[in-house]
């Protein structure tokens, strides 16, 4: 998979994602895009649901990957706009809410998706319906604790790490 600005020309060989970021955060080139990245293709492509969308790179690269229906939720007006824009650009069909994750219900999904602060993910953790998480957006020396879910794998890069969590029962 290759993800990139419009500015850089995508290599024919692989699945590009071209992200133009505009103000919400996410180019995918922080290590932990690249982790979520690695993870996410690993997966059997089902429903997903990437929560803290930002720009809209792991959503469109799911959506690029097979996975179906995807939903893309962000509090950021700004996010939400770059996510439209960028999946329009990949043309790719995503379901894209803006909304407080903290106080609205969440869909149930095969695959959730956080690169998110880890005291967001935290606190999220139990209202999440999916069967299998991965979560990224904090450094390898944190030791999170997920509620509802149990580690199944991590990886780190530089000074940061992502999980790959299966739901207890």
């Amino acid at each position: 998979m290759w993800v990139g600005p419009p500015w850089e020309t995508a290599p024919h060989d692989r699945v590009s994602v071209v992200i133009d970021p505009g103000r919400a955060f996410g180019t995918g080139a922080h290590p932990t895009t690249r982790l979520c990245l690695e993870l996410l293709q690993e997966q059997e492509p089902e429903s997903l649901l990437d929560v803290g969308c930002g720009s809209g790179v792991l959503a469109i690269a799911a959506a690029k990957l097979g996975f179906a229906p995807v939903i893309a939720l962000d509090n950021d007006p700004e996010a939400i706009e770059a996510t439209q824009a960028n999946a329009e650009a990949n043309g790719v069909s995503l379901e894209i809410e803006l909304v407080d994750v903290l106080t609205k219900k969440l869909p149930l999904t095969a695959v959730g998706v956080c690169n998110i602060s880890i005291d967001a993910i935290e606190a999220i953790a139990p209202s999440l319906g999916c069967q299998t998480l991965i979560a990224s957006g904090f450094l390898a020396s944190d030791r999170p604790s997920f509620r509802g879910f149990r580690l199944c794998e991590r990886r780190e890069e530089a000074e940061w790490a992502a999980f790959l969590a299966s739901k207890t029962a």
